[in-house]
């Protein structure tokens, strides 16, 4: 599916599917701004439009396959952006997927391309039905607006595995399931590796080097694109929180579990000690041979044996509390 918004400069006034064969007067005055966004198209679609704008092969060929790491390419005339959103279900096996959004930035047209629904764009473009609010300040304002939605998204995920970390530190005391604590630690830290690996590279596409930016950005919208920095180092420092966090609760939980081993194993041996001499003498007059003064028939023997059992794990149960082993 193909959407295109053309803003009129000099009339002030937008308009919707217009004729892509007309491109080049869309394109004459470097006020005005066309935007064509493709979604969940195929290779002719990509071909047409790349063949309209003389898209460079490569770049094409980034827009048919998933690249897993943001990036800007500049060429002739235009700039090549990767970029990625990110959708969170708690409920699935994967919680966390990157959608990939392709971007191309030219002088007064901005190309976008994704093949999934992305919520932003869809306001912005029911936005841009009613008003000129997203198109009257040049294609790089309409693209810190989408790239800025999309950094948005990013506040609720980081908010939610806040919460879910905060849930275990508190189930860790009283949670019994090794593996599932286990698997949902791993899971959280599954999701921040990813969400690092996504955010990272994304924000050296907007970065800032000593007043030097990787693409041109007119003068009134550079403050947009310095809120949206803040943004996206907020969002890095918020992971690395959340993935200290992980380990730090991922340690005191194996500490708890080592913990709790080793009392049981304290138990496990007490007892093995006390039941050791206790084995060896009913070992011993176990045996089937005749004692020295046991008359046969006599019950005291069995007595003396039983209180001398008793006798010999009261001294060992008093050795134990009072070296304080119990």
């Amino acid at each position: 599916m193909i959407k295109t918004y053309f803003y009129n400069h000099s009339e002030r006034r937008m308009e919707h599917d217009v004729d892509l064969d007309r491109m080049h007067t869309f394109l004459k005055s470097p006020e005005d701004l066309l935007w064509i966004d493709l979604y969940d198209v195929g290779n002719d679609e990509l071909q047409y439009i790349a063949k309209l704008f003389d898209f460079h092969p490569l770049t094409i060929e980034d827009c048919l396959h998933v690249s897993p790491r943001a990036k800007v390419d500049q060429y002739d005339g235009y700039w090549f952006f990767v970029l990625h959103a990110l959708r969170y279900n708690e409920e699935s096996e994967e919680e966390v997927t990157t959608l990939e959004l392709n971007v191309f930035l030219g002088p007064n047209y901005l190309v976008t391309i994704h093949k999934t629904p992305m919520p932003t764009i869809g306001r912005i473009a029911a936005a841009c039905h009613r008003s000129i609010e997203y198109m009257n300040k040049g294609p790089d304002y309409l693209l810190y607006c989408i790239v800025d939605g999309i950094t948005d998204e990013y506040f609720p995920i980081l908010e939610r595995i806040s919460v879910r970390i905060d849930e275990l530190e508190d189930e860790i005391y009283e949670h019994d399931d090794v593996e599932e604590i286990t698997e949902e630690f791993l899971a959280i830290k599954r999701t921040l590796i990813l969400i690092r690996r996504v955010i990272l590279p994304q924000r050296w596409v907007f970065k800032d080097v000593n007043g030097r930016w990787t693409f041109p950005i007119r003068e009134e919208n550079i403050p947009f694109y310095t809120d949206l920095i803040d943004h996206l180092e907020r969002i890095v420092d918020a992971t690395e929180t959340n993935r200290d966090l992980v380990n730090r609760a991922l340690e005191t939980y194996n500490s708890i579990i080592n913990a709790r081993t080793q009392e049981i194993m304290r138990v496990l041996t007490i007892i093995s000690t006390i039941m050791l001499p206790l084995t060896f003498v009913t070992g011993v007059f176990g045996m089937n041979v005749t004692f020295p003064f046991i008359r046969e028939g006599s019950l005291w023997p069995f007595f003396v044996i039983v209180f001398f059992m008793a006798a010999v794990a009261g001294c060992m149960l008093y050795a134990f509390k009072k070296r304080r082993w119990l």
